[in-house]
């Protein structure tokens, strides 16, 4: 075992001194130390019961003969840190994550890792980590809230955001916003659609690193207490049979992990997210992989924001398995992966059943046949852009339009929330991108400001930015190059008209090419001034997003 280096022999004594410091007994000591990560804080929501999820893993590694040690992972909440400077410091957080948690873990040399995650950049950091590091490890999540209920109807985060664009719009009155405000989100957990959150969870089943349930099972239901002893219990296997991220996260996970994610629609970020952690694990992801599965993976599921589905409807009808198992039927996976099981996929799979093909549809009656995410090319992205499709109205996905371009997403806002925004418009937001904004804000006050003014249908909005999991209609992200890389959104004006065909992955400027070098020359390049901190050395050093936005390492 790691631990044996440092507990034992005369040499280790000062080690073991600093284990009596802590309370620890020498038949603590002689056992395998596990660690468990947990991303507990008294400020996200999601994150506000994992002590006791915590505490379950503690008991779960110890009746299976392990000695459990805890310590922290920092998390960000997106909805909290939305619209304001703080969401600067969202996706940034999950390289400080990953490192972090791997400067822990070979700094006191345990045998295995228990992430207790939930949040955006949580999960996704933590899998970085797990893959860095290579030792046993196994993931339970906080799992989902529970939708809230407005009118006699489920709601959550994204229709609270809509809410107020409807406001705004002077659609709904002061009061009925009031009770949105008070009922869209009742309970802990990540939030109750399929955002990035949930989005993330389940993916980390179909990778293989969380139990089934890991994804869907809600935050406030006992049987996630049992999830999180039963993967306390887990990890001593997987410690005992010498089971390693990088033997189940492989590249057939990965493209398991596309194709699922096409079935479920889920959160474009998941886009940045897949690649940062296949980098990590040493597998290619090419942004143009996800077309190619998409073309023939149906898209089965409508959760919220696309539909009036949430988390704790898909666990009813069986959950991220129950999708699995829809797609296993198709052909569509690759079933002889290892799982944190320590079965393969397939053996997992035996006897899933689909309980609710109105929440979980068949190929026959899928939603489309097409996955929920879709990569788009042309001049405008010439290293590609993503958006959820599944989230967007039939008559938005072929759109052209004139385009109203900002430079912040303070800028649009204000002039969404006046009115100044028109049906066909295509709303350009730039120098919002990793290096450029910096960190990439997600920006769903503007989207969601659009859709509750009735304009979702009709509006556009493109990004080298990102949008939120929560965001619905034609919204755009991840346009590389970057403006502040010199892309060609950079050299946009309003009016030019812009292009854009879903269907047929395509995006195009419709300006002449010299007209393009014409800007060049005439346009300089923006430069934030007063980025300071982590912020400055991030903006140096981060990749552009169709490469995940990854920490340059040379």
């Amino acid at each position: 075992m790691i631990k044996d280096t440092i507990v034992d022999g005369f040499n280790n004594a000062p080690h073991r001194s600093l284990y009596h410091a802590l309370g620890l007994t020498e038949e603590e000591t002689s056992r395998p130390l596990i660690g468990i990560v947990s991303s507990y804080n008294e400020i996200v929501p999601g994150h506000m019961n994992l002590d006791k999820i915590t505490q379950a893993v503690k008991m779960g590694v110890a009746m299976a003969g392990g000695t459990p040690i805890v310590f922290p992972a920092i998390a960000v909440c997106d909805g909290i840190a939305m619209g304001h400077k703080g969401m600067k410091y969202s996706l940034v957080t999950r390289d400080l994550i990953a490192d972090s948690t791997e400067a822990m873990v070979l700094a006191h040399g345990f045998d295995g890792l228990v992430m207790v995650p939930n949040c955006d950049k949580n999960v996704p950091g933590l899998l970085m980590a797990a893959a860095r590091l290579n030792i046993p490890t196994i993931f339970v999540s906080g799992g989902p809230m529970l939708a809230g209920r407005v009118g006699g109807k489920k709601t959550s985060l994204s229709s609270m955001f809509e809410a107020v664009g409807s406001y705004a719009a002077g659609k709904i009155d002061s009061k009925k916003l009031l009770e949105f405000e008070e009922k869209a989100c009742p309970t802990c957990g990540s939030c109750s659609g399929m955002y990035t959150a949930n989005s993330m969870n389940c993916l980390t089943e179909v990778l293989g690193m969380g139990l089934r349930g890991n994804g869907t099972v809600p935050a406030v239901y006992s049987s996630r207490i049992e999830l999180a002893k039963h993967a306390g219990m887990q990890i001593m296997e997987l410690v005992k049979k010498d089971i390693k991220p990088l033997d189940i996260m492989t590249e057939k996970s990965f493209r398991n992990a596309l194709t699922a994610d096409m079935a479920l629609g889920c959160s474009t970020n998941s886009m940045l997210h897949l690649p940062a952690i296949a980098n990590e694990c040493g597998v290619d992801f090419n942004l143009d992989l996800a077309n190619e599965i998409s073309e023939r993976t149906p898209n089965l599921c409508h959760l919220a924001p696309a539909g009036n589905t949430y988390m704790e409807d898909l666990n009813e009808a069986g959950g991220v398995y129950a999708v699995l198992k829809e797609l296993e039927k198709l052909g569509l996976l690759e079933t002889d992966v290892l799982t944190c099981s320590g079965k393969t996929l397939k053996e997992n799979l035996e006897g899933v059943e689909n309980l609710d093909e109105a929440v979980i549809r068949t190929k026959e009656t899928a939603f489309s046949q097409t996955g929920g995410i879709a990569v788009l090319r042309g001049n405008l992205a010439k290293d590609g852009c993503v958006v959820k499709r599944s989230a967007v109205a039939p008559e938005m996905l072929v759109h052209e339009g004139p385009a109203r371009v900002f430079n912040s997403e303070e800028e649009v806002i204000k002039v969404i929330y006046e009115g100044g925004i028109k049906a066909g418009d295509v709303v350009v937001i730039r120098y919002e991108g990793p290096s450029g904004g910096p960190g990439m804000r997600e920006m769903l006050s503007p989207t969601s400001a659009i859709a509750g003014a009735g304009l979702d249908k009709e509006v556009a909005l493109i990004t080298d930015g990102r949008f939120s999991g929560a965001t619905r209609g034609a919204s755009i992200g991840h346009v590389s190059p970057e403006a502040a890389k010199g892309g060609l959104i950079a050299y946009v004006k309003d009016g030019d008209i812009i292009s854009i065909n879903i269907p047929e992955y395509k995006i195009e400027l419709k300006v002449s090419d010299e007209e393009i070098e014409k800007r060049k020359k005439e346009m300089p390049i923006l430069k934030k001034e007063g980025i300071s901190g982590y912020l400055k050395r991030y903006s140096e050093s981060v990749s552009s997003a169709d490469k995940g936005a990854i920490i340059n390492k040379k």
